[in-house]
């Protein structure tokens, strides 16, 4: 099979810090893979390491099916990027940003920066300075220099930092769209799970330079823990019978949850303990983790 992104044994250190242990990746054509991580977790040395604006420690990494190497080696016509802070000429406007892009490009028309900047909502901005955009706008002008030349391959770390709610969603569903429709193949960066997990068809998870999880993104659902919650007007006397017939009861807030599988797939039971003990619940639902804790549970930052 050819994948758009192929990493072998990938690892990077810096001195005695190892940034990235052992990655192995295959990013099909086509699809958006989720690359997510914790501040720290390796996201942004393994991209830079994509990009061959880092040598490898040791391992190889393959771009659409070409080997990246030293001395610019790799097939960057067909790649566009956004890795960390987008980076623009300050004194120069949008649009005269864009066309030194287009220059760099060896792009013949011209007519591509109007095309771009009206994709990525810039036309009230064309003529602005990059040093007075904001953030959201700056981060807009950094994708819109990135698909200037119709890449099939966008990399892009955390492509939504600094964009308010309204612009995450235009940009998520611009990003949806391009892989629907032209074919593009996205490998993102994030440390929001939810984010990712609206956009993303693949999810790789690292965590202190491992990849420890790496699913298809309908999976995600199915490894979320499940648990009881229950809410009862007299909590205490509750927790004490529930416990007395064998269940493992937590406490948080005015909720008590049950993890056991039974309480799960025989909440009626539950119910029916707490009616004969005389304290009935007055709320009984199964529900998913949040994917935040699921992320965090994975990672060991807590259980």
């Amino acid at each position: 099979m050819n994948f758009a992104i192929e990493t072998t044994n990938l690892s990077k250190s810096f001195g005695s810090v190892q940034a990235v242990n052992a990655v192995n990746l295959h990013v099909k054509l086509g699809e958006i893979y989720g690359f997510l991580g914790l501040n720290g977790a390796g996201k942004t040395t393994t991209i830079r390491s994509l990009l061959g604006m880092i040598r490898p420690t040791t391992g190889t990494v393959r771009i659409l099916n070409k080997e990246v190497g030293p001395h610019g080696k790799g097939p960057w016509q067909a790649v566009g990027h956004m890795v960390e802070t987008p980076t623009a000429y300050p004194e120069l406007s949008v649009k005269e940003n864009l066309e030194i892009a287009r220059r760099l490009h060896g792009i013949a028309d011209k007519s591509v920066i109007t095309r771009t900047v009206e994709q990525l909502k810039l036309t009230p901005y064309r003529n602005r300075k990059a040093g007075t955009l904001s953030t959201g706008n700056r981060q807009r002008l950094g994708l819109a220099r990135a698909l200037l030349h119709r890449p099939k391959l966008l990399i892009l770390d955390e492509p939504t930092s600094g964009l308010d709610p309204a612009g995450v969603v235009e940009i998520r569903e611009f990003l949806a769209a391009l892989a629907r429709e032209e074919g593009v193949t996205i490998f993102m960066s994030s440390h929001i799970l939810t984010e990712v997990a609206r956009l993303a068809t693949r999810i790789g998870i690292i965590h202190e330079g491992y990849l420890i999880e790496e699913l298809e993104a309908q999976e995600l659902d199915a490894l979320r823990s499940q648990r009881l919650e229950i809410k009862t007007r007299d909590l205490s006397t509750a927790q004490t019978v529930l416990s007395q017939a064998g269940y493992a009861v937590t406490a948080q807030e005015n909720t008590l949850m049950l993890h056991d599988a039974h309480a799960i797939t025989a909440p009626d039971e539950v119910a029916t303990l707490l009616v004969n003990a005389g304290t009935p619940p007055t709320q009984l639902v199964v529900t998913f983790e949040n994917l935040e804790d699921h992320f965090l549970r994975l990672t060991g930052v807590h259980a």
